[in-house]
């Protein structure tokens, strides 16, 4: 009898474990490397929704950043991720990087915030602007991120062709290694500020922000319609004593087409609902409402984010 016992009480618990998630929606959420502020955003957004809706079930996947998060949603790999603007523009009209290869399959949900394009060498480096990186092993982010398109435009604009720099494809924290221990000479990370990886650097090495001179920051936007100034203010990081002028790019929420309406509003809503503990949680200056998410978004919002901004008295393009 007590085996018979045991016996229903095991299936029972299997029973019940099986069907208390039956009902939940996974999502796969690509953020970027550790140490950027990708992976601090998307960590932050689904533990504090989960807590809030155990309907939802989140795993953060660590990638190579934006071009790599866009290919893996439009692969139906991944089910939200956070993309440059830019990026994404080329991405789903077929242009720049993506040129006559269009990638769809996925929408946006809101802009988030401004990254910035962080030049950074060590203090007792003789490094003192971009022009002196002539010459120099410099990590420019990992393949397919957006730092690493971002690097490559400056250098465009300054006219340090890739014959003339050394340029190497590390991620935040092998770059950030590479440099403290004089491996590099510079690491290009374009990130929301203050950036975890760089702060992080401050405690075994001294660093210096390059900043863009005013007359590359207007090439630059000139050539390329997302980028916008940018300062960095002193103090920003441990040791920074001058405020640092470079560019920067909108950071957007994505999600799959494949995700239903009814969950994508409710993410856009807990996006919003929750925006005051997302800052506490995040080194990042993170002011957002339901206005400035949508403006300049290139791309056409999921049905479901739609629909919660029209309620809210916003009309949006979707498709």
């Amino acid at each position: 009898m007590k085996k018979i016992v045991t016996l229903f009480l095991s299936l029972s618990l299997v029973f019940a474990v099986g069907c208390g998630n039956a009902s939940a929606t996974s999502i796969r959420f690509g953020s970027a490397a550790v140490g950027g502020m990708y992976s601090a955003f998307a960590n932050a957004y689904t533990q504090i929704v989960s807590q809030d809706d155990e309907s939802l079930q989140f795993s953060v996947r660590s990638t190579a950043g934006s071009a790599a998060n866009i290919r893996l949603l439009s692969d139906g790999y991944i089910q939200m991720a956070i993309a440059q603007a830019d990026l994404t523009d080329d991405a789903y009209h077929g242009t720049g990087d993506f040129d006559k290869k269009p990638l769809h399959g996925y929408s946006a949900v809101a802009a988030l915030y401004t990254e910035a394009c962080q030049i950074v060498v060590r203090a007792d480096s003789d490094i003192h602007s971009v022009d002196d990186l002539l010459g120099k092993k410099v990590s420019i982010g990992e393949e397919e991120s957006g730092t690493e398109r971002n690097a490559k435009q400056i250098f465009e604009v300054y006219g340090l062709s890739d014959e003339l720099v050394d340029c190497e494809n590390l991620d935040y924290t092998q770059a950030a290694e590479a440099l403290a221990s004089g491996k590099i000479d510079a690491m290009f990370c374009t990130a929301g500020v203050q950036t975890t990886v760089i702060e992080e650097l401050t405690r075994q090495c001294g660093i210096c922000l390059l900043s863009i001179d005013e007359t590359h920051i207007r090439k630059l936007m000139a050539a390329y319609d997302f980028y916008m100034p940018y300062t960095i203010p002193v103090y920003t990081y441990s040791g920074q004593s001058e405020e640092t002028t470079t560019v920067g790019v909108k950071s957007l929420l994505l999600v799959s087409d494949e995700l239903s309406d009814k969950t994508v509003e409710h993410l856009t809503e807990q996006l919003f609902s929750h925006v005051q503990d997302i800052q506490y949680s995040l080194p990042l200056n993170l002011q957002m409402d339901e206005t400035s998410a949508t403006q300049n978004v290139t791309i056409p919002f999921h049905d479901g984010a739609a629909a919660y901004y029209e309620k809210q008295g916003i009309t949006v393009n979707a498709e």
